[in-house]
């Protein structure tokens, strides 16, 4: 998770409706992010050659005042998983922005020392974002921005009615490892738009490796439907 402050006013058009920015510190922020999906099933369904695969995507962080309290969650700019047919499932269920592109990746864990990197091939040339660690993972600490990042247990998409559709995402807490390099090679302009450039060019303002876990993703409804 490689993560960037940028001006709210970029992502005033992504919000989906009924939602609001969710802010840490008074700071709007977005993260490059890469994982496995690993064993994975859809409604109970194991697809063959679509179980494990990589993913990586560009978040923001919003947040919806439910009738039972406050949810925080995220909402996406781009998705890119290798599989045509991951994706049309995905817009079709979710109407995310997904695209399919050639994907691999990397995990190195040696004497302590782990690397992550995630690749994909667009437009001719592979691009990748990517991360060092040593050491052992811990609980991201009460109030961090890792603590932030990490604990999103909703997501938020723009239907093509114009409605918000709110699905709830469940895991444990992950414990993070602090990265000691991070590298980060992406046609930004023509990925995600010229907007994001001035933002995703600067150093980011933190990254770090997350341990995962078994992820739960439920049945969207759409904002206000119960």
């Amino acid at each position: 998770m490689i993560n960037y402050e940028i001006d709210p006013s970029v992502l005033s058009s992504f919000i989906p409706k009924g939602t609001q920015l969710d802010l840490w510190n008074g700071k709007a922020l977005i993260s490059l992010v890469g994982f496995m999906f690993l064993d994975t099933y859809v409604h109970g369904v194991s697809i063959p050659f679509h179980r494990n695969f990589e993913e990586v995507n560009l978040r923001f962080y919003i947040k919806y005042n439910s009738p039972e309290g406050e949810h925080r969650g995220v909402a996406f700019i781009k998705e890119i998983v290798p599989r045509w047919g991951i994706a049309w499932l995905a817009r079709l269920l979710y109407n995310e922005n997904y695209v399919a592109l050639p994907m691999r990746h990397l995990v190195e864990d040696q004497h302590s020392q782990i690397k992550a990197e995630y690749q994909w091939k667009f437009n001719g040339t592979w691009q990748k974002i990517s991360v060092r660690c040593q050491g052992n993972p811990r609980l991201p600490l009460p109030g961090s921005e890792a603590e932030f990042i990490t604990e999103h247990y909703w997501g938020y998409s723009s239907q093509r009615d114009g409605e918000t559709l709110e699905y709830q995402v469940k895991h444990p807490h992950w414990r993070i490892w602090e990265v000691d390099h991070c590298e980060m090679a992406v046609d930004i302009k023509n990925l995600y738009g010229s907007q994001f450039v001035p933002f995703l060019e600067r150093q980011p303002v933190s990254s770090f490796l997350a341990e995962g876990s078994e992820v739960t993703v439920f049945k969207g409804l759409k904002l206000g439907s119960g």
